[in-house]
């Protein structure tokens, strides 16, 4: 098993230079992943407006912050968890993931979901009820700009004929493209195309379902003509700075099959946990602990 951090969407409040101070005492502290949220726009509260909730109103974009962590970092995996890529041009985002990949010596982990803000998809002139069917297209589209010499591609969303890009990924094959959603269409989507699943719900409200939703991806897996077993699995750990709690729960997700673990730092930071300092002890003590624990490398 893996470590991951969800990296906070506003850590620019602590100081200037709190991102990339965050970001290199991450990887210092032995973190194998950090991963970046994303949002282009978010809908305010007015009158028949149909989302119930508010996301994150302060939300850096994802591969232009990843683009400043990867030159002040060396080891540690550059990712989204999730980028929306139903609301972006594929050939654009394959032209900044590969870039990224290439200048970072090849670190990068695409996570990519369809989001759930109508709100958001209108203000960029992306319909909503088109999301499942775009992201699908644009997975594929994805790889054909990375591993192909010229591309012709013709979807219902997007086309290309023979068009090359260049320069390629470091990775052979491109970056990994990991899916997350609790959705049937998403753990669907994550055995026929994804390279692993990022759960968004914590290890809690994960552990009762988990059995059902791992089942949905390997037989999505198994019918796409794949390895069900090759297909990475992410969890959120529940109140990590619960430290006795740690154990137990990591046991547990083992015995599913997860293969990473995420520390999110919002919850540290509703936990009370503020400031770089603060926030890196606190990183570095889930980690010694489970670790010590339940023998995670």
């Amino acid at each position: 098993m893996k470590m991951a951090v969800e990296f906070p969407p506003n850590p620019y409040r602590f100081g200037e230079d709190a991102v990339l101070a965050l970001a290199r005492g991450v990887e210092e502290i032995g973190y194998d992943q950090l991963d970046l949220f994303d949002h282009v726009t978010v809908g305010l509260p007015i009158p028949g407006r149909r989302e119930a909730r508010i996301a994150a109103a302060e939300v850096l974009e994802p591969l232009v912050t990843l683009g400043a962590i990867s030159s002040v970092t060396s080891r540690i995996g550059l990712g989204t968890g999730v980028l929306i890529l139903p609301q972006r041009q594929p050939a654009v985002v394959a032209k900044q993931v590969g870039t990224l990949d290439r200048l970072s010596g090849g670190r990068v982990r695409l996570g990519i979901g369809v989001g759930w803000q109508v709100s958001e998809y209108e203000s960029l002139g992306v319909p909503f009820r088109e999301r499942g069917r775009r992201m699908d297209e644009a997975i594929q589209l994805l790889r054909a700009y990375w591993t192909e010499t010229s591309v012709t591609f013709e979807g219902e969303f997007f086309r290309a004929e023979a068009m090359s890009m260049e320069p390629r990924p470091v990775q052979p094959g491109g970056p990994p493209v990991w899916v997350g959603g609790d959705s049937d269409a998403a753990l669907r989507r994550a055995g026929r195309l994804g390279d692993g699943w990022m759960a968004m719900e914590s290890s809690d409200e994960q552990l009762p379902s988990l059995p059902e939703k791992l089942g949905v991806i390997r037989t999505a897996a198994e019918e796409a003509g794949r390895d069900p077993g090759a297909i990475g699995i992410q969890v959120r750990i529940s109140d990590a700075h619960e430290l006795d709690r740690i154990a137990e729960r990591v046991d547990a997700l083992r015995t599913h099959g997860v293969t990473w673990l995420t520390v999110n730092m919002e919850m540290l930071d509703a936990a009370g946990v503020h400031g770089v300092d603060a926030q890196l002890e606190t990183l570095a003590a889930i980690r010694e602990r489970v670790h010590a624990t339940a023998g995670v490398a």
